[in-house]
């Protein structure tokens, strides 16, 4: 076994890369099964609905259940971890999601499928919390950086690849394999974490002691509701439907009293107090607000592709590649450059970088080609790179060890429920302002408006030209600017809220200021070693 390394020490004497390395991928294989099954199955809900012969609103649970599932586990990996232990919450998070993954896949029911999810959503949610707070304390802190950079990879590639790959699985094999693809990846990362993982003295298990059951009852009630509210408010309607006014309601009752709880719990379950930590919470602020419009211009670009510009599932997955691959490549470049430029040139750079791709984006229109789509990407691939390592390695640069799981629990858990939080406001968006901006451009139709008359006859008498009666072609050509007006709707309100993705990225600018770029302060005990 590998010696463990004090923290005061760390840096200056770095462990064995292969001891390093080999932690790191360990952990990372998890993450990455976690980070794509977020997202792989949303292409393949059609496919599940008619297999199972259910309606729309019941197979999009499948996707549901197992989000509130790793929102409820994020924020009490730190809790699990001293009970059992991080390296047991870990594998034990490992085998749970690949047992749970080949029960998905042989569900016979809606009802099965939708409870093997929670259970594969439970065992989803710690494994990206505790794989990022493993690598914050394997790699020394000069090479903080780094890690994150590789953690930031797989963080940020999997809601990007999961589409795509899940797309590939359906049509070439059936919906199952999304699930069956885990088994082997999980299967390594449960040798390889048994193998290379060690807990520090301060996350070894010390049994179950004072079980803070108000909090976590609070904490799952509250986010299961949150959650649910965010995946259903746009189909019902929002606040107009009982139901998600009652979701609301509770959501907000039910997490106010889950704060007031914890800050007074002398055991709580989650650790809110870490939020003391200036640089810590604004990072946390800014994840939120990056997770927000992350995750919204990554359904935003798909749904202009196929829906204005007629691409398939197919195409518009290869189309969003290039920025999944220019952030693959950009992570460890800018890993590397964090030492050398620091959270305070890194992270202002890559939201003006971002904001700039965003507002690109706000010039599509139907005759965008594939250059002006690919430009954009390529952009904001290397702002999310820049973004993400900075904010990662800063955000978490003034936590003590103790401390460093419950930080992570609570970023992740911010992260993904900015991602929801973005998806649910930008569909909202969309949806008021194409509507907003239809009823708009009909009132153009008029027979007192020139260029309408113009239009409509130009249109009839081409139709006529094509063997129409005139009563026929008159009618027809009311339908064709119906379509028309309703394609130039969607554009105005695409390249509106487009706009303002970009914008939104600009107001994190004065939340830099509040970063500071420390290195890890804790107890003279060690961070994981490898055997």
């Amino acid at each position: 076994m590998a010696a463990e390394i004090p923290a005061g020490r760390a840096g200056a004497r770095a462990r064995p890369a292969a001891s390093k390395w080999l932690v790191a991928l360990s952990v990372l294989l998890g993450s990455v099964m976690g980070a794509i099954d977020t997202s792989v199955v949303n292409v393949a809900l059609a496919h599940i609905q008619a297999s199972y012969g259910v309606t729309i609103q019941q197979v999009t649970w499948v996707s549901t259940s197992y989000l509130i599932a790793v929102v409820i586990v994020m924020p009490l990996t730190a809790w699990l971890g001293t009970v059992l232990g991080r390296r047991r919450v870990y594998m034990l998070s490992v085998l749970l999601f690949t047992v749970a993954s080949a029960f998905c896949g042989f569900s016979r029911t809606l009802g099965q499928l939708i409870a093997f999810r929670i259970i594969q959503g439970l065992g989803g949610g710690a494994l990206q919390p505790i794989a990022q707070a493993i690598m914050r304390e394997t790699f020394p802190p000069e090479e903080q950086g780094q890690a994150m950079g590789f953690f930031g990879m797989i963080v940020l590639l999997g809601p990007a690849v999961g589409p795509t790959l899940g797309g590939w699985l359906t049509d070439n094999y059936s919906w199952p394999w999304i699930f069956f693809v885990n088994l082997p990846v999980g299967a390594l990362a449960l040798l390889m974490s048994a193998q290379f993982i060690v807990d520090p003295p301060y996350m070894r298990a010390r049994g179950w002691g004072r079980f803070d059951f108000p909090g976590i009852g609070l904490l799952a009630v509250g986010l299961a509701a949150l959650q649910v509210l965010l995946e259903e408010g746009e189909r019902d309607g929002w606040f107009s439907s009982p139901f998600i006014a009652a979701l609301a309601v509770i959501s907000l009752i039910a997490l106010a009293a889950f704060i007031a709880w914890e800050l007074r719990a002398p055991a709580p379950a989650v650790n809110l107090r870490v939020l003391t930590d200036v640089t810590f919470a604004a990072g946390t602020v800014i994840i939120g607000i990056l997770g927000l419009v992350l995750f919204g211009s990554l359904i935003l670009l798909p749904l202009f592709l196929q829906n204005l510009l007629r691409y398939d599932a197919t195409q518009a997955g290869l189309a969003l590649m290039p920025r999944s691959l220019t952030m693959v490549l950009m992570m460890p470049i800018a890993g590397a450059l964090y030492n050398r430029l620091g959270v305070y040139v890194m992270l202002p750079f890559g939201l003006v970088v971002s904001a700039f791709a965003g507002l690109m984006m706000a010039r599509f229109n139907l005759d965008s080609g594939p250059l002006q789509i690919l430009l954009p990407q390529l952009i904001q691939g290397v702002g999310f790179a820049f973004m993400f390592v900075s904010l990662s390695t800063a955000s978490l640069s003034t936590i003590a060890r103790p401390q460093m799981q419950s930080a992570t629990g609570l970023y992740n858990l911010v992260r993904q429920l900015g991602g929801s939080l973005g998806t649910a406001i930008v569909i909202t968006l969309l949806d008021h302002k194409m509507t907003a901006t239809s009823a708009r451009l009909v009132t153009y139709a008029s027979p007192y408006n020139p260029t309408f008359m113009q239009w409509w006859q130009t249109i009839q008498a081409g139709l006529v030209a094509r063997g129409s009666d005139p009563a026929t072609a008159h009618r027809q050509a009311l339908g064709v600017l119906h379509f028309l007006i309703s394609q130039q709707a969607a554009v105005i309100a695409f390249d509106y809220v487009f706009a303002i993705v970009g914008i939104v990225f600009l107001t994190c600018l004065p939340l830099v200021l509040l970063m500071r770029r420390g290195q890890l302060p804790g107890p003279a005990d060690g961070g994981i070693a490898a055997e």
